[in-house]
């Protein structure tokens, strides 16, 4: 997986940041869709690598818990995990016991699962 997110990379649109993001989600089915952060002049209209990953596996019919496993890599020395307005976005479509894994530049690795990197989420039972 981290070749593949290595590639994907360059896909980013980053021209402010400099900062490239790529993500690849994984449904249970074995599907892959991929993800890159995508940058805007006007930053509030800028959509994150992750969250760009879901969004085309719910394009393509996907739909809540039929999601796997998600891989991002950041083009950094550090390990970087996933915005909180990505993990918000992670807690509504990933299982609480699913697995989230974070890459650096150089091929570091971390595994989280969703319920640890969202320990208190916000989901449809605070919407009662």
């Amino acid at each position: 997986m981290k070749e593949k997110l290595q590639q994907l990379l360059d896909n980013s649109y980053s021209p402010y940041s400099k900062f490239r993001v790529a993500a690849i989600v994984v449904m249970k089915d074995g599907t892959e869709f991929n993800g890159v952060n995508v940058e805007n002049a006007s930053y509030g209209a800028t959509i994150c690598a992750e969250r760009s990953a879901i969004v085309n596996a719910i394009s393509h019919g996907y739909k809540k818990n039929e999601f796997d496993k998600l891989y991002v890599m950041c083009d950094n020395e550090k390990i970087g995990t996933p915005c909180f307005i990505c993990r918000q976005v992670i807690t509504e479509f990933f299982e609480q016991d699913r697995e989230v894994t974070c890459f650096s530049n150089s091929g570091e690795m971390q595994t989280f699962k969703v319920l640890d990197l969202c320990p208190y989420p916000f989901d449809e039972e605070d919407l009662k």
